[in-house]
């Protein structure tokens, strides 16, 4: 029977606390027949090497190709995920199936605390978990994926190849659940999806409320009484100076009946937004955008990020209006932070600038030791660091994996590429 899944939408703080009883064992019904499967068996990179770190270690090449066969075939009955532990009966020649098991190493509290660390540190790792996607360097935070010698097969059959058939059919269907919910390679290494999902919640909240700890003391008040008491009125003091950016709100409670603290939030960052743009150039902001970038500008606004309930809720929902992912929602929530419209602008409109100052950003690369820079457009980029010349004449700061073309916008756009590239680069 399929454990069942509590829609995301409903995995609030509060349910997310204590992992529900079910959270480590999953049972997957079986999958269905996939004959005829040619190259890599998974769909993904991940699922992928979940196989090679059995191919590796095989002992007979045909048994292996006879285990693909058999997962092909839909030999491989309901699987049964549990931390450090994947199950199933396979049918084989015989009537009677063989339990077939696979077991590999689970993590140390000190691996779980390296890997939730390195989630919690990345907007881009959170919103690609969410995504069902599963980032390079995450994975290789806490050796999440297995590598050569790591899985041990045992059936019940009596044959001793390494692995049998069997095992290797389990195998490989599992690189299918892999495929589908990268949160079971969490599973398997000794934590459930809501127990991870809990855990990076609270680590948001530490972090928003050190945030909030550390902001100016309130300004002082005074009774009300003593301000209408008779006395003479002193002059007015001259205004408050506009402050360089609109306030940030409170966090407003889960109280039942009052209104949802997620759009009580919006309001709150709305008002405060258009407010502090009327008082500095008396035009409204939002009037001329389009769908999409008001979508990014209301994301955007919302104080903390995370993977909190409303945060999720607020992704999800915003993206699917508009046919995206919420993948391409934090994106471009990124080039927003970084620079407004012409931030978001610069992330997904490619231009071709005219000669002048772009022709003149790899000569001052070059004679700042930054020879590796390779023009397209309006873009200067190397294996994992990227400048975006912007139409308003600004240096955009991008940085992505290794060869993954996975850009992400960092830094502070700057009207001087090296000086944008310092800001990338933290120095």
């Amino acid at each position: 029977m399929t454990t069942p899944r509590v829609p995301r939408a409903l995995r609030g703080t509060r349910t997310a606390r204590v992992p529900r009883h079910d959270d480590r064992r999953r049972t997957f019904p079986a999958l269905p027949p996939r004959p005829g499967t040619q190259g890599e068996f998974a769909a993904t990179w991940w699922g992928n090497a979940w196989v090679e770190s059995m191919e590796e270690t095989a002992l007979d090449a045909a048994r292996l190709q006879r285990g693909r066969a058999y997962a092909g075939s839909g030999h491989v009955d309901a699987i049964t995920v549990t931390p450090g532990r994947v199950t199933a009966y396979v049918h084989g020649s015989r009537p009677r199936p063989y339990r077939t098991e696979i077991r590999l190493r689970t993590l140390g509290d000190a691996g779980w605390e390296e890997l939730l660390d390195a989630a919690a540190d990345r907007p881009d790792h959170i919103a690609a978990l969410l995504d069902k996607d599963m980032p390079h360097t995450l994975a290789a935070a806490a050796d999440l994926l297995p590598t050569a010698g790591d899985l041990t097969p045992d059936c019940s059959c009596p044959d001793d190849g390494y692995p049998c058939k069997h095992a290797a059919a389990l195998c490989y269907q599992t690189a299918r659940l892999l495929d589908e919910d990268p949160f079971v390679l969490f599973l398997m290494r000794g934590r459930g999806e809501h127990e991870v999902l809990a855990d990076l919640t609270r680590r948001s909240l530490t972090r928003a409320a050190t945030e909030r700890a550390a902001s100016p003391p309130p300004m002082p008040t005074v009774p009300a009484a003593r301000a209408f008491a008779p006395r003479a009125r002193p002059a007015l003091p001259p205004p408050f100076p506009v402050p360089a950016q609109p306030g940030r709100p409170p966090s407003y409670p889960q109280v039942s009946g009052a209104p949802d603290p997620l759009a009580l939030d919006l309001l709150a960052s709305e008002a405060a937004a258009r407010a502090h743009t009327f008082l500095t150039t008396g035009l409204d902001p939002v009037g001329a955008l389009t769908p999409w970038q008001d979508a990014v500008r209301l994301a955007a606004a919302h104080p903390g990020s995370g993977l909190t309930a409303s945060t999720r809720a607020l992704y999800r929902d915003l993206a699917a209006a508009l046919d995206r992912t919420p993948t391409d929602l934090a994106r471009a929530v990124a080039a927003w932070r970084q620079g407004g419209p012409a931030g978001l602008a610069a992330l997904e409109d490619p231009w071709d600038p005219p000669a002048g100052p772009f022709d003149r950003a790899r000569p001052a690369l070059v004679a700042a030791d930054f020879p590796h820079f390779r023009p397209w457009r309006n873009r200067l980029s190397t294996g994992s660091l990227q400048l975006r010349f912007g139409r308003d004449a600004l240096w955009y700061g991008y940085e992505s994996d290794r060869d993954r073309e996975d850009w992400w916008p960092r830094g502070t756009p700057d009207t001087d590429p090296v000086g944008a590239l310092a800001a990338l680069l933290g120095r």
